[in-house]
């Protein structure tokens, strides 16, 4: 009976064929579908890395542009070259017989006015460290040893 079962439902040898390859297929197409995606993603990054390149080059050469500029723009503000261009223009450097001061009425003439002492006038104490700090070896010893004296002076045995 477990033979006749068995013989009942095994199928056609060109039916497992046909299965055999159709799961070689389907296993093809699933690794197809993987290459393409992974090309497909490298050639996105490839080219977006192409267009980081160009972009880069690009910003060196407007870096080197505006340096260029820059740089001639100081040479056209040299004061030689402005010298130049105002003696064109025909200015001259004004002398001291060129000026004239004129009074205005009503404008008050600037007062000096000192926010601070002068300098000079200025004497910090050393607040920040007590006198035994800045006291010196030898003070401290005379100074012990004239407490000393006194004290040994002034008891009478």
């Amino acid at each position: 009976m477990n033979q006749r079962i068995i013989q009942a439902y095994r199928q056609a040898p060109w039916r497992v064929q046909l299965q055999w390859i159709g799961l070689f297929l389907l296993i093809l197409v699933v690794g197809m579908l993987i290459a393409g995606v992974y090309l497909y993603v490298s050639g996105r990054a490839a080219e977006t890395g192409a267009r980081i390149k160009s972009l880069e080059m690009e910003r060196e050469g407007l870096a080197i542009r505006i340096a260029d500029m820059r740089t001639q723009l100081a040479l056209l503000n040299s004061s030689q070259v402005m010298l130049e261009r105002a003696e064109k223009l025909g200015f001259r450097p004004a002398q001291r017989e060129d000026l004239v001061y004129l009074p205005v009425e009503g404008i008050s003439v600037r007062e000096v006015v000192f926010l601070a002492p002068p300098p000079a006038a200025i004497q910090r104490e050393n607040k920040l460290l007590r006198p035994a700090y800045t006291q010196s070896l030898w003070d401290l010893l005379y100074q012990s040893a004239y407490q000393f004296m006194n004290t040994r002076g002034g008891q009478r045995p």
